[in-house]
């Protein structure tokens, strides 16, 4: 992708000067890297996951043979339920989970660095940023580049505030509003809502007070440089997410 400007903006909006942006914006546009990068991020969060051993299994049972004119499966020994066996109840799953699975993928040092390069840039195009489903008001720059006083803001409304005064509150409103409960079991396991993936913030160093400010925000990420990646910057391996990089952020991506 082509070198360009960006605006940098205040707190209130206005625009204060224009910069190069640096090269590390300027890479090659590789969805198929950018993909294969995220997914294994993806892949190597899975937390291992299976049932006890002796699930299903915790009965005193027997077989009684044929010539009973009943089915040839186990059963407990004081009575005649069946037990134990994968087709009845309460017995033990026929193939579960099981936890020494290994799911994580690996991916080249160069070939990772490729792909948090080529989202990176990504990030530059606002066609690819309104193809990834983001609103904001038209004629700003991409990504959104703001003074370092942003990194300061410490409470939420102050942020809601500046985000307004820059244009990209609409889609905070894209994210609050399309908060869904999610389909099937996991209602049940501590993730009932699913929300979208709204603005990523990038601060310079992990302290910014911003991260208390921002962090309530639905959908909205927060991250110093060091934590970029092709997962964070292209969730689910779709590039072209809606970012606010602080002054001091972008001069230390510009140090790549």
């Amino acid at each position: 992708m082509a070198k360009n400007s960006v605006n940098i903006y205040s707190v209130k909006g206005d625009i204060v000067k224009s910069v190069e942006l640096p090269s590390a914006f300027s890479a090659d546009f590789r969805p198929d890297i950018i993909h294969r990068a995220a997914v294994a991020e993806q892949a190597n969060r899975r937390q291992a996951y299976g049932p006890s051993p002796e699930a299903g299994m915790r009965h005193a049972v027997s077989q009684w043979g044929k010539g009973r004119g009943t089915s040839r499966v186990q059963r407990l020994t004081q009575g005649n339920k069946a037990a134990e066996s994968p087709n009845n109840v309460g017995g033990r799953r026929a193939f579960p989970p099981k936890p020494e699975k290994d799911y994580s993928k690996k991916v080249n040092r160069k070939e990772k660095n490729k792909a948090k390069l080529s989202a990176l840039a990504a990030l530059a195009d606002p066609e690819m940023v309104k193809l990834r489903g983001h609103q904001f008001e038209e004629g700003i720059t991409m990504p959104v580049v703001v003074e370092d006083d942003f990194e300061k803001l410490s409470t939420t409304s102050d942020v809601v505030s500046a985000l307004e005064k820059l244009g990209v509150s609409p889609d905070l409103d894209r994210a609050k509003d399309g908060k869904k409960i999610r389909a099937g079991r996991g209602k049940m396991r501590g993730r009932k809502y699913k929300t979208p993936r709204s603005i990523l913030v990038v601060v310079s160093a992990q302290e910014a007070p911003v991260f208390m400010g921002a962090n309530n925000l639905p959908g909205v990420e927060i991250v110093s440089t060091e934590g970029l990646s092709a997962g964070v910057l292209a969730p689910g391996g779709v590039a072209g997410r809606l970012a606010v990089f602080s002054e001091s952020a972008l001069k230390k991506v510009g140090e790549w």
